[in-house]
């Protein structure tokens, strides 16, 4: 178990951390800061969100930078951006922050790329590593749900819903790569169509 692989699995350990946070909810108050009234449980959560993304990040470079990319690393990794990205949307439903709809796409995709995955590991040995539609795709989801816990700080003082519009992003971002990923890996189902 290298650092890049222990990164992946703390991330992973803080999921239910932050699932505490925001089920709990306790009243700690609410503080103003950059034109938004920020409820501390909702500044908590952001805490383990970005660091849990900032972890993202860190396993990735390391991973790459000493050469211990593993295939535990190439499957763990993505699967622990998706645990918690999922985590944090479905609260948003719940908090009736963003639309089932658009959380619902964003499930199916990341469910038929988990598909998709296995199978290439059954046919090839191979496992699909995260491309640069993914990697944007997953920036800008955790861009979005991080300005969400944050309520728009900053960006409320210009009433500019930027989280919304990351999230707009990240829909987009999603659907696009989730396209790309099963067009360039196509040839894995050349048999149901002989």
């Amino acid at each position: 178990m290298n650092l890049p692989n222990k990164l992946t699995v703390f991330r992973m350990i803080l999921i239910p951390v932050f699932m505490l946070v925001l089920s709990l909810s306790p009243d700690w108050g609410a503080l103003a800061v950059g034109g938004a009234t920020l409820p501390v449980t909702h500044l908590v959560a952001a805490i383990i969100f970005i660091g849990a993304s900032l972890t993202d990040l860190a396993d990735g470079k390391i991973a790459r930078k000493h050469h211990l990319v593993t295939n535990f690393g190439k499957f763990a990794d993505p699967l622990a951006d998706k645990l918690l990205v999922m985590t944090a949307l479905i609260y948003f439903v719940q908090f009736d922050w963003v639309p089932g709809w658009m959380v619902a796409i964003i499930v199916i995709r990341e469910l038929a790329i988990t598909g998709l995955r296995t199978l290439i590991v059954e046919n090839n040995g191979k496992v699909l590593a995260a491309a640069m539609p993914g990697k944007i795709k997953t920036a800008s989801q955790m861009v979005s749900i991080s300005f969400f816990l944050l309520h728009d700080i900053f960006f409320a003082m210009i009433n500019v819903p930027f989280a919304m519009i990351m999230m707009w992003i990240a829909l987009i971002a999603t659907i696009y790569s989730g396209i790309d990923y099963f067009y360039k890996n196509r040839d894995v189902f050349s048999d149901g169509f002989k």
